[in-house]
Order: C-alpha cells, then sequence, then structure tokens
C-alpha cells in the first residue's frame, strides 16, 4: 500500500505517537474542555492552525464524534481553494499519522469520481496542505475508523452535492460515518492583506463580534450556501467549500442541530495586529 508521508508532523503537530498522545490528553483535560453539549454528534467543523494555536478545539470537536461502536468511515473535506479551482481528491493508498497509517476509503472515491470532476493526487505527486493533514492523528486517535476519505472541495455550489453523495453512499452501504470540514475563520492583519477596520482592539473587536460571528451563524444555522456566500463575500473562512460540504453532509444524514464548542483567535496565544479565527461546532 502507498502511503502519504507527513509533511507537517514535528513543526505543525508533533512527530511522535507518545508526544501526540501527550497533547491530546493535555487538549482534553477536564480544565481545557470548555463545554459539554452531550453526543456523539455526526459531524462537525474544526480549525487547522498548528496544533499550539487550534489544536484543543479540533479535538474536542473530534472527540464529541465517538461513539461505542465501531466507525467504519471518516470523510474529511479541507483545502485552500477558490472559486474556480478544481476539487482535489487522493483515491487511493493510505494517509500516514504518528500512530500508523489510515486507508483511504477506495469504494467511496471510485462513486464520487463518477458524479464528479476531480484533479486526482496520489500517495507520492499531491498539494502539500495542512488543512486535512492536522485532523488525521486525531482521527486516528480518537475515532480509530476503518478507512478515511480527504476531499478537497471548491467553494460553489457544487460542494452540496459533494457532502449529500458522501451521506447517500454511506447509508446505502450500511456504513457507520462521521464528517468533518476543516476551516479557519477570518485572516485579518498585514499578513493577510485584509484590514478593513486598522488595527488594535477595535478590529478584534469588530473580527471577533461581528465578521466571525457571521460565519458562525451560518454554520450554526447550517446553511451551507450561506457559508459559502459568507466565505467569499467576508472572507472570513479560507476554506468555505469544505466547510459547506460538511454541513450538507451532516443533515444529509439526520443532524437537526448545531452546537458551538469554542471560538478563540491566534491573538489569544501569541497578541499583534495579525491573527486568525477559530471555531468548533458540531452537528448532531
Amino acid at each position: 500500500m502507498d502511503v502519504r508521508k507527513m509533511v507537517f508532523a514535528g513543526s505543525w503537530y508533533p512527530e511522535s505517537a507518545p508526544a501526540c498522545e501527550t497533547a491530546i490528553a493535555e487538549f482534553l483535560a477536564p480544565a481545557a474542555v470548555t463545554s459539554d453539549d452531550g453526543g456523539p454528534f455526526i459531524g462537525g467543523i474544526v480549525p487547522h492552525a498548528g496544533w499550539v494555536y487550534s489544536g484543543r478545539i479540533a479535538c474536542q470537536v473530534i472527540n464529541r464524534l465517538k461513539e461505542p461502536d465501531p466507525i467504519d468511515l471518516v470523510v474529511l473535506f479541507g483545502m485552500h481553494l477558490h472559486e474556480q479551482s478544481a476539487n482535489y481528491m487522493m483515491d487511493r493508498g493510505a494517509w500516514a499519522t504518528p500512530f500508523g497509517h489510515l486507508p483511504v476509503e477506495e469504494e467511496l472515491a471510485l462513486h464520487l469520481k463518477r458524479h464528479f470532476p476531480f484533479q486526482l493526487e496520489t500517495p507520492r505527486r499531491y498539494v502539500q496542505d495542512n488543512t486535512i493533514e492536522l485532523q488525521m492523528p486525531l482521527v486516528h486517535h480518537l475515532l480509530s475508523p476503518a478507512t478515511v476519505l480527504g476531499l478537497g472541495v471548491a467553494p460553489r455550489d457544487t460542494a452540496l452535492g459533494i457532502g449529500e453523495a458522501v451521506a447517500d453512499w454511506a447509508v446505502e452501504k450500511g456504513k457507520r460515518l462521521k464528517v468533518v470540514g476543516s476551516t479557519d475563520l477570518t485572516h485579518y492583519g498585514g499578513n493577510y492583506g485584509f484590514s478593513p477596520h486598522g488595527s488594535g482592539e477595535a478590529a478584534l473587536a469588530w473580527v471577533r463580534e461581528k465578521n466571525d460571528r457571521r460565519l458562525i451563524d451560518a454554520l450554526l444555522e447550517m446553511a451551507p450556501l450561506r457559508v459559502i456566500g459568507e466565505g467569499l463575500e467576508n472572507q472570513n473562512a479560507c476554506c468555505a467549500g469544505a466547510a459547506a460540504a460538511a454541513v450538507a453532509a451532516a443533515r444529509r444524514m439526520g443532524a437537526t442541530r448545531a452546537r458551538l464548542l469554542e471560538y478563540a483567535t491566534s491573538h489569544d496565544i501569541t497578541p499583534g495586529d495579525s491573527f486568525v479565527g477559530y471555531a468548533g461546532v458540531a452537528f448532531g
């Protein structure tokens, strides 16, 4: 089996299994968990900065997807794509993680290729993108799925069709499925070329209370087209297509409620005039 190597291990997240396990235990320590909204949940939205910035939020969401019964499949939607981008998929092989390999769900990949256009990646030829890789160790350690599938989804209407097709296939095959959409929120400041409200506390408040809140509200209302519109119009989701696909899949799987588990910004860890917003949302 060809295996896609870890690109961001040792920098964005720990390279060894013991170090990852220690970090995950700290993320899930009672004092670190900000809310308990029950579960298990069907799917969720996670951020994808380095674990030091957003790992706790991502870990809390993925941990809420656990069930007593084994999970057959986790589909992760991500990638930094624009409206005219291709969709991306690694349709064979496996993903390497510090805890071992996660095999690709090749049968679902084949099904999706028949219905949607994808730029195909291989374990040896792929775009180096953090949005999906950073979730794989958390998925492996907390959910232990039999297979996974990572999908890069562009922010346009077809994102909803892809998400719904994933859910429909899982139902048809009798697979216990969980879905995860990976996106950060507003990238603000000179580092990102986006500072419509200047700098300082007023800019931070605008991002937290208004710009990011608009995207969070769309997620909580489980409105995938609004999620895409927000990302394109207000630059408050760097992977709006991925988030919309996850919402559409969760709704198709029967989710009727959404919960905001935590919100934070990189400013909380490293104060400055350039910062990024992060939200953890669970669907059930």
